[in-house]
């Protein structure tokens, strides 16, 4: 069961996103549920087995974090709507 703020830390993925989708290079391993997805410019966000992220999915503030419910092998995509950005997963 997952409780609130209650997780293990684990691998951090960097990758650089820009008007097209970027999509983190390494999946999320066995035993991950639950992965924290910051943004440095305003961007949208999916995250699944091959995602591709566009301007219908999910949109993240600048500088914002949030918790999203994974599962093991997937991955996390992201998209920006303006210049210079990466995410941190």
């Amino acid at each position: 069961m997952l409780r609130a703020n209650n997780f293990r830390l684990g691998t951090h993925h960097t990758k650089t996103y820009t008007g097209t989708a970027g999509v983190t290079d390494t999946a999320f391993a066995t035993g991950t549920w639950a992965a924290r997805v910051v943004v440095t410019t305003a961007a949208f966000v999916k995250i699944g087995s091959s995602p591709t992220a566009s301007n219908i999915d999910v949109y993240m503030p600048a500088n914002k974090s949030e918790v999203f419910l994974v599962n093991p092998g997937e991955k996390a995509s992201a998209m920006r709507d303006r210049a210079g950005a990466w995410k941190d997963v």
